[in-house]
Order: structure tokens, then sequence, then C-alpha cells
């Protein structure tokens, strides 16, 4: 079952990519997946977050370019993702 639930989650985000680009087109697709990929480097520093955890100012400044990525630029193929600490 775990199988077929991952695969139903995958099927999922395929529909979805090809609902977002029949929609909107390439520039709608490249702003999902930037987003999906601005999400997934949150997360991966999310542990950070943590209340019994002392964050860096330069994580805490990563963190903050990742959570305003989208609203630095009007076009996806100017996005340039922070480097993390």
């Amino acid at each position: 079952t775990v199988e077929r639930e991952s695969n139903a989650e995958e099927q999922a985000v395929l529909d979805a990519d090809r609902q977002a680009y029949e929609n909107g087109g390439r520039e709608t697709l490249e702003w999902e997946l930037i987003r999906r990929k601005r999400n997934q480097l949150l997360a991966e520093t999310d542990h950070y977050a943590l209340s019994d955890v002392t964050m860096t100012t330069e994580m805490s400044n990563y963190r903050q370019a990742l959570r305003d990525l989208p609203s630095t630029t009007s076009n996806p193929d100017d996005v340039v993702f922070p480097e993390k600490p």
C-alpha cells in the first residue's frame, strides 16, 4: 500500500503540473517548480527554527531570503536561490 500511495501522490503532482501548464503556460509551471524548490529548502532547515535551537543570524537571513524569493523578481528565469550558510 505504501508504494501505491506514493505512486498516487506522484501522479497527483504530475496532474497538477499538467493542469498548471494548460492553465497558465510555461511561466506558471516554472513558478510552481520554484515554489516547490523553495519550500524544500525551507523544510531542510526547519530544525533550526525549533524553540530549543539558537538560530544563527546567517541562517535566519537565509531562511528569510528563501521566503522572500517569489517577490524579488517577476521573471522566473531571473530567480537566484540564496546560498545556504
